[in-house]
């Protein structure tokens, strides 16, 4: 029991670093973070959507940094070709046989930054990339390096120059959150230390060094997978769900899929919340950042966020 305590602790200690060292570079973000950072525990991928400017880029890349993953950075364009992605075969005179050169996709974190600049094919090589791990490349199937998260990033749609992501790839992503303005507080640290050394503010991101081993990633994975869940809350869990599927309101309800993302979602910010057992509270936390991508309006007048809200507040945390 007491070395069982004390691995606890020991992880508690771990995220509780991991949480500090990404708040230096992202201020006045907790919640934000904690969100991202349950998504990557949960074993999911992340979609983070908002203005230019907001620090996706900067989460995205903080992730990595402390996570101590192999990771990679792509630019998504218009003209990106799945090639470009996944790699390619060439020829080598030398040795008269075909080389396969591989894409950037073979990494640990692979950061796809605005990935809905580039088009409808680019985006679908990535699918089954992210459910199975693999890619399937001139007709050879090849693994993935373990584990393998996708961090994206992507403007709004209504901004020139952008594609709507395929309903198939936004649900291959656990959560999508935002970020916002940030707070007058935040804002005015940043603007203090730009005005006082420009020179600093480059060098924090650079101070971002590795806190988890990967060891310590598998082992807090599974702290995540092992938090209790009770039949009262799969009941509640399962009325969310059923809601979705039945309000007119909604053009159409939440996969299985979009459930067990719910659920593994919140056992992760359990975790982060230091409870080995899931209350409501932890499905309401993530409950938007999981299922707002998987809902649309039949008249298009709310936005996802609004639409997952609406259906929190229509069903009640009811212990039958």
């Amino acid at each position: 029991m007491q070395n069982a305590e004390r691995n606890i602790t020991q992880y508690s200690i771990d995220v509780d670093q991991v949480l500090a060292a990404i708040s230096q570079v992202l201020l006045g973000k907790q919640t934000q973070i904690k969100l991202a950072l349950s998504c990557i525990f949960a074993g999911g991928h992340l979609l983070i959507e908002d203005l230019p400017g907001m620090g996706k880029t900067t989460l995205a890349h903080a992730i990595a940094d402390v996570l101590g993953l192999s990771y990679k950075r792509v630019q998504f364009t218009s003209d990106l070709l799945p090639a470009d992605l996944l790699g390619i075969s060439i020829f080598n005179q030398e040795k008269s046989n075909f080389e396969f050169h591989q894409g950037p996709i073979f990494t640990q974190l692979l950061l796809a930054d605005e990935i809905n600049r580039s088009s409808a094919k680019t985006q679908s090589a990535l699918l089954e990339a992210m459910e199975e791990k693999q890619v399937s490349i001139e007709g050879v199937t090849r693994k993935l390096p373990d584990p393998f998260f996708v961090i994206a990033t992507q403007n709004p749609t209504s901004h020139s120059g952008t594609y709507p992501l395929p309903e198939s790839q936004l649900d291959r992503f656990m959560m999508r959150i935002t970020l916002g303005f940030p707070a007058k507080d935040a804002e005015r640290i940043m603007l203090q230390a730009l005005a006082g050394s420009h020179r600093r503010t480059n060098a924090n991101r650079a101070k971002l060094e590795p806190l988890l081993s990967l060891q310590q990633l598998e082992q807090l994975h599974s702290k995540a997978c092992e938090v209790q869940v009770s039949d009262h809350l799969l009941d509640y869990v399962q009325r969310l769900m059923q809601f979705t599927r039945q309000d007119s309101s909604l053009a159409q309800g939440v996969s299985p899929r979009g459930s067990l993302a719910l659920v593994r979602a919140a056992k992760a910010w359990a975790m982060l919340e230091k409870r080995s057992y899931l209350i409501p509270e932890d499905i309401q936390q993530v409950f938007t950042s999981v299922i707002g991508h998987r809902l649309s309006s039949v008249t298009s007048s709310k936005n996802a966020n609004n639409l997952a809200n609406h259906v929190l507040s229509q069903v009640d945390v009811v212990y039958t």
